[in-house]
């Protein structure tokens, strides 16, 4: 809907009214005056005072910045990677393989991933497994 104010026409969103007429139970004017003041096209006296208030007694900082006062960090713990003997041999072979073709072959991640370089390009070869489809 668009409301006239002053020499301004305002487009207000007809959802925003009709939440406020059913969840607030008011008339639609009413409504409208609710959020012309919300997006401050109007001013209500009471809703500055309340804003003035929460800003002199720092409540939305404590909100937005809430922690508890013994705060303690979790330390992160040490992954330890699964052995994985099949993609182990499947890397180390492959290593083998390249060694003949490429040069700076490099085992990066025993299990997963080989660098090498053939020409003036550079390659990573990655393995990964898929898992099976659930049933």
């Amino acid at each position: 809907m668009t409301y006239k104010l002053g020499k301004r026409t305002i487009r207000i969103p007809d959802s925003d009214i009709a939440r406020s007429v059913e969840k607030l139970g008011i008339t639609r004017d009413e409504a409208i005056q609710m959020w012309l003041e919300d997006e401050g096209y109007l001013e209500n006296e009471e809703q500055e005072a309340l804003e003035r208030k929460a800003k002199e007694n720092r409540i939305t900082a404590t909100i937005h910045q809430a922690s508890a006062v013994d705060v303690q960090k979790k330390t992160q713990k040490e992954r330890v990677r699964k052995e994985d003997p099949t993609k182990e041999l499947i890397i180390a072979k492959t290593a083998e393989f390249l060694k003949e073709y490429a040069e700076n072959v490099t085992i990066i991640n025993v299990g997963k991933l080989i660098s090498f370089k053939i020409g003036d390009d550079d390659y990573e070869f990655n393995l990964i497994r898929k898992r099976k489809p659930k049933k």
